[in-house]
């Protein structure tokens, strides 16, 4: 038998149970991982709540990130074999494929060796955050040397990702956060601008950074009232990648931004890169050599056994850390 985290009704942190279940042996394009350690990500929160795109059947599963070593490799599965150190890219699926247990069957096109240099709880915090800012930034907003980007919600692990990202091909990162508080930990972390919105005029702070020029690409997970002076903020022919809706308020589209600067606002998900091999390929291949070079490092802001897997959610929903939660197996 095996310790596996399941819900069994949709709810608060509590819902989350330890349940020994029978793990199958992996299909013949699965991996079998022995986990050793969990990333949470705030996808995992929604879908306990009943709040996110897919729905559970109960008992279900859940959990996108996990790093381990191979216990088992399906039969048309290559490239692996038992021992390996490796992390997962998330699956599509948050319950068929969850991560959150001592075993996990995962895609094996979603499987990769990480670099040596990463122990096992900083490669289970890598590959939700930097896929996904790697393909809003990079893949679809073509970011580069000599760009402003806008960066909402930064101190999030995504947050933080893309800081790196756009410091690591020559843009400028404005990180923007609502209090005053993770000011100088978000300028520890690479951003080379931070406005606290609670404190600061988001647009005079953006024309004032960029010399009146506007940024040319928003990175936003939160919708919601500030979308028109995110897009006030913006460079003609400037482009927003909206890939949340955190805001519970409602969000009003800014038509005459729109119009009269020709902007572009796009819908992003992460599925648009882990569905598509070749843009995958691009991604784990840039992800990969800038955790060697040390360009990239995702930081860990707490670490939880896996005993403590209801506290974890709730630290994490407490918006108080600073990067990843890590869970330990």
């Amino acid at each position: 038998m095996t310790q596996v985290v399941r819900i069994h009704a949709y709810g608060d942190a509590d819902v989350l149970r330890v349940d020994d279940i029978d793990v199958p042996a992996p299909a013949a394009d699965e991996i079998q991982i022995r986990v050793k350690a969990i990333g949470l990500n705030r996808a995992e929160v929604m879908f306990r709540n009943g709040a996110y795109l897919q729905q559970a059947e109960f008992p279900s599963r859940l959990g996108y990130e996990a790093a381990g070593l191979v216990e088992a490799v399906g039969s048309a599965a290559t490239g692996f074999a038992a021992g390996d150190a490796v992390s997962v890219v998330p699956p599509l699926d948050i319950a068929r494929w969850g991560t959150y247990g001592e075993l996990a069957n995962v895609p094996a096109r979603l499987v990769v060796k990480h670099p040596p240099s990463l122990g096992f709880e900083q490669a289970a915090a890598v590959w939700m955050q930097y896929v996904t800012a790697w393909g809003a930034l990079l893949e679809q907003a073509k970011l580069g040397a000599g760009d402003f980007v806008i960066i909402t919600a930064a101190s999030s692990s995504v947050g933080l990702a893309a800081i790196q990202i756009a410091n690591a091909v020559g843009a400028t990162p404005i990180a923007v956060t609502r209090g005053p508080g993770k000011r100088q930990a978000l300028l520890d972390a690479g951003a080379a601008h931070v406005i606290a919105t609670q404190e600061q005029d988001l647009v005079a702070e953006v024309a004032r950074i960029t010399a009146g020029a506007g940024a040319r690409v928003v990175f936003d997970p939160i919708g919601g009232p500030q979308f028109v002076p995110l897009t006030e903020a913006m460079a003609r022919g400037g482009i927003l990648l909206e890939y949340g809706a955190l805001s519970s308020e409602p969000t009003p589209f800014p038509l005459f931004n729109v119009l009269g600067k020709s902007l572009t606002l796009k819908g992003y998900l992460y599925s648009e890169i882990v569905s598509d091999d070749a843009a995958l390929a691009r991604a784990k291949a840039f992800i990969v050599d800038g955790l060697d070079k040390g360009v990239l490092a995702p930081l860990i802001a707490k670490v939880f056994t896996f005993a403590q897997i209801q506290d974890a959610h709730r630290y994490l929903e407490s918006n108080e850390q600073i990067g990843k939660v890590v869970v330990t197996v």
